[in-house]
């Protein structure tokens, strides 16, 4: 399984933070209601990490109405023997 950071932006504005936030509570998905959200620092954005096997199953948590404006990015750690063997491969 692949984990990634799904990025939802939504409008500025009261109003649209509450119709983006319902949305994504009445979805029912756990990793909907349990998005981060930025609306009360000015970023309005909810952020969600997933596991998943796939770029389109992390985008297709997304409620549709919010799909094309996600950002699905894939997360990766590093260790320090990764490092090396990338400093080793230049």
């Amino acid at each position: 399984m692949a984990r990634f950071l799904v990025e939802v932006p939504h409008e500025a504005g009261r109003e649209a933070c509450i119709r983006t936030i319902a949305a994504f509570l009445q979805s029912g998905s756990h990793f909907l209601t349990n998005a981060e959200w930025g609306c009360k620092d000015g970023e309005h954005t909810a952020w969600i990490i997933v596991d998943v096997e796939s770029r389109d199953e992390a985008r297709n948590i997304v409620p549709p109405l919010f799909r094309a404006q996600a950002k699905v990015v894939q997360l990766n750690a590093f260790t320090p023997r990764d490092l090396e063997g990338m400093m080793g491969s230049s």
